[in-house]
This record gives structure tokens, C-alpha cells and sequence, in this order.
């Protein structure tokens, strides 16, 4: 992937290298609001995100972090202000001409380990995510690792495609479409509920799609193998691979993301459209 040419974006908050935040105790009426809220419009299993969060201590008082000083010129942080820079370049032209709506810049947290986030607490094993009370995405950069490992083979343009997913649903934030599906939540069954998650998830892939395809468009940065490695990624993230590999066999009612061939299929139609339209999950 060639993201040199891509305007760098200062919305980058690095938190890498700061100490453990210190709590103690329960969650309490209040941290279990908030892990319920963020599962709603992420997807993440309320498990995870209650297991973290009692590590974290939400909720509680926590020790002033230990900050180590941040080098600007670490590879890992220049590329993602690229990418994050690349998306902010494509949806503020894209974003209004196509919706009307104008665009505004998310903030993308990098950490490792764990961190706070306004939606709770943040660690490793949430994987990227989109947090709509603060307007920020979290990112523990060892994800990309794992990438290499786990999910695909990682590569540059991979890792732009999971950043421009989760900026995806930042798009969907701005046009109202996370309110109206989380309210709608609020009143299906559980069963119901996962597959409104998973029309949110296809339809951020197909949004990261739409902002490959602009980006290309304006900076020629696709190189030959890209969109396969963002395939293979698409395809290892789907919830029946990773539910087989769990534990044997998927269990379709409980998908929050969409299969594999879902998301393969939905990054597919934002690359070849480039139009915001063409991402309407909601009736296909």
C-alpha cells in the first residue's frame, strides 16, 4: 500500500506506554450501564467487556497515569495519522456531496494493554472499536499483530481497512443510523438484536470499502495483492470462522459481525462503488 501521499492527521491520541490504571471493587449500577451501552453498538460480547472492565476498575478511582514520552516519529504512529488522514481527506468531500451531511474528525486512540474510553474500559481482547460517546476509536496496536498470525496475514492496506471500518462507524454515527438501530435494539428480542449488530458491522465494511475506493482514486494507493490481503482478513473476522474455531461449530443467531462471505461480499460493493448508497445493508 503506497499511504505516503496521504495528508498525515493530528486527531491521533497515543497512549502507549502509560501505567496501569488502578481500581478496586465491583462495577456497580453505573459500569454496567456503560458496558451494556458500548456491546449495543459494537457487538462486543458483554463478557468481554465486563471482564475488562472489572480489570480496569470503571467506575472506580483510579491512580494518575505514568506517561512515557511519545516519539512522533514511530513508524506505527505515522502511519496510522496517514490512514486516519486519508480518511478525514475522503469523507469531508465525500460525507456531504453524497448525504448532505458534513464531516466531522474522530480521534484514534493507540494503547496497549488497557485503557479508559468513554464508553468504559479498553483492552487487548476487545480488537478495535468505535466508541460513539466520546467520538473516538480505540486501537491496541498489538492487533495488528495478531493480524499477521490470526486473521489473515495483515499488511498495510489490511490494517487501513480494519482503522477505515471502525472511521466507518463513525460515518454511521454522524447520519444517525447508530441512535436509530440502538433504539431499535431496545425493543427486538436478543436473537433480533444480533442481526441488527451484524447490518451495522457489513455495512462499516462496506463504508471502509467506499473510502478505498476514493482514496485510490485521489492517491493511487492500492498496490497488486492489497484488496486480496483486505479479503482474507474480511474472511478470518467473520463470526462462523471464528466461532468454528472457538468451539467447533457456528451458531448463526448469535452473529454480531456477519460471515465471512458477508464481509468479503459488503467490502466488496463499497470498493467497486464508492457510493454511500450501494452500503444499505438494511434491505440486502
Amino acid at each position: 500500500m503506497e499511504y505516503e501521499n496521504m495528508p498525515e492527521s493530528s486527531n491521533i491520541e497515543d497512549r502507549r506506554g502509560q501505567g496501569g490504571m488502578v481500581g478496586a471493587g465491583g462495577l456497580g449500577l453505573v459500569g454496567i450501564i456503560v458496558v451494556f451501552a458500548i456491546s449495543y453498538f459494537t457487538g462486543i460480547s458483554p463478557q468481554v467487556l465486563i471482564s475488562g472492565a472489572e480489570m480496569m476498575g470503571v467506575g472506580q478511582q483510579s491512580a494518575p497515569p505514568q506517561t512515557a514520552p511519545v516519539d512522533p516519529n514511530d513508524p506505527t504512529r505515522k502511519f496510522l495519522a496517514r490512514v486516519v488522514g486519508g480518511t478525514e481527506a475522503v469523507w469531508s468531500e465525500v460525507l456531504p456531496a453524497q448525504t448532505g451531511v458534513q464531516y466531522q474528525p474522530a480521534t484514534l486512540v493507540i494503547y496497549d494493554g488497557a485503557t479508559r474510553s468513554g464508553c468504559g474500559g479498553a483492552q487487548a481482547a476487545m480488537g478495535p472499536f468505535y466508541c460513539p460517546i466520546d467520538k473516538k476509536v480505540y486501537l491496541d496496536t498489538s492487533f495488528f499483530r495478531d493480524m499477521k498470525t490470526k486473521y489473515g496475514g495483515g499488511g498495510d492496506f489490511a490494517y487501513s481497512y480494519v482503522v477505515a471500518h471502525e472511521i466507518g462507524h463513525h460515518v454511521q454515527d454522524l447520519l444517525g443510523i447508530l441512535d436509530k438501530v440502538d433504539d431499535l435494539k431496545q425493543r427486538v428480542s436478543q436473537t433480533q438484536a444480533n442481526a441488527l449488530s451484524v447490518r451495522i458491522e457489513l455495512q462499516a465494511d462496506c463504508l471502509a470499502g467506499v473510502w478505498a475506493n476514493h482514496a485510490n482514486a485521489k492517491w493511487k494507493i492500492l498496490d497488486p495483492g492489497d484488496i486480496e490481503k483486505a479479503l482474507a482478513t474480511a474472511q478470518a473476522i467473520g463470526d462462523d470462522r471464528l466461532q468454528t474455531a472457538a468451539r467447533g461449530y457456528a451458531v448463526p443467531d448469535s452473529f454480531t459481525h456477519g460471515s465471512s462471505i458477508q464481509r468479503q461480499k459488503w467490502l466488496t460493493a463499497g470498493l467497486q462503488s464508492g457510493q454511500i448508497s450501494a452500503c444499505n445493508t438494511f434491505s440486502n
